[in-house]
């Protein structure tokens, strides 16, 4: 149940938006669901601290959004994610 992070940094062609508006980074992380609220907080704060440390911005600036899955929706190798999980059990 691993995630894939995509993430942009906008570009700032529009000369009517603010400096802070144009070096936003937006993160999308996709995911298989099933980690706790904890988790997901503590991952998220992790690649809030990366962009500051990396990109230089503030952490006000970045925006990190999660899209889950349910496990039987997501399929990895040609199988689900829950038929995975289940022939892990075996």
């Amino acid at each position: 149940m691993g995630g894939i992070v995509d993430g942009q940094v906008k570009s700032g062609h529009d000369e009517n938006k603010n400096n802070e508006e144009r070096i936003m980074p937006e993160i999308t992380v996709s995911m298989a669901a099933g980690r706790t609220d904890e988790q997901k907080a503590g991952m998220m704060r992790d690649i809030t601290q990366a962009l500051v440390k990396n990109l230089g911005v503030d952490a006000d600036a970045v925006v990190i959004q999660i899209n889950e899955a349910p496990l039987a929706h997501k399929m990895k190798g040609g199988k689900t994610f829950v038929e995975r999980a289940a022939a892990a059990k075996k």
